[in-house]
């Protein structure tokens, strides 16, 4: 058995965030020691590494709280859960696109500055130069 202490350590989340999580329902069967503190096995280890998961994959923790419940009533919930699931998969696989056309951007705006800086093209990128030299700002 683990304290929220070590478990905090363990998972890499602040104690705070593992006693959010349990008052939020995200530990079925939570065990409390006799002075009613939290204390974690195994399987309520397993329930916090899976919220902390799907946290990272963007969902929310009435989200999580309702997988975990659906989790909880068996099979004839896997229909919903593989939604959640899938919901979540597109949201994240639109970040990513996001994130890859702002690395695309920004890859481009260095080889701009290198071109810049290796006097390939003359310095552009300064706003209060682009009426004067009748750049339209694109840069």
């Amino acid at each position: 058995m683990y304290t929220v202490k070590e478990v905090a350590k363990l998972l890499e989340l602040t104690e705070h965030t593992v006693r959010y999580y349990t008052d939020k329902g995200l530990v079925p069967n939570l065990k409390r020691d006799k002075n009613n503190n939290r204390v974690f096995d195994e399987d309520s280890m397993k329930w916090l590494i899976g919220a902390k998961k799907l946290k990272k994959c963007g969902l929310s923790v009435e989200d999580i709280k309702k997988y975990v419940d659906l989790c909880s009533e068996g099979d004839s919930s896997i229909l919903e859960r593989y939604e959640i699931i899938l919901k979540t998969k597109e949201a994240a696989l639109a970040q990513l696109e996001e994130a890859r056309l702002m690395v695309e951007f920004i890859t481009n705006k260095e080889k701009h500055y290198r071109d810049i800086i290796n006097q390939v093209i003359p310095d552009n990128t300064n706003p209060g130069e682009w009426e004067k030299n009748n750049i339209p700002g694109v840069h």
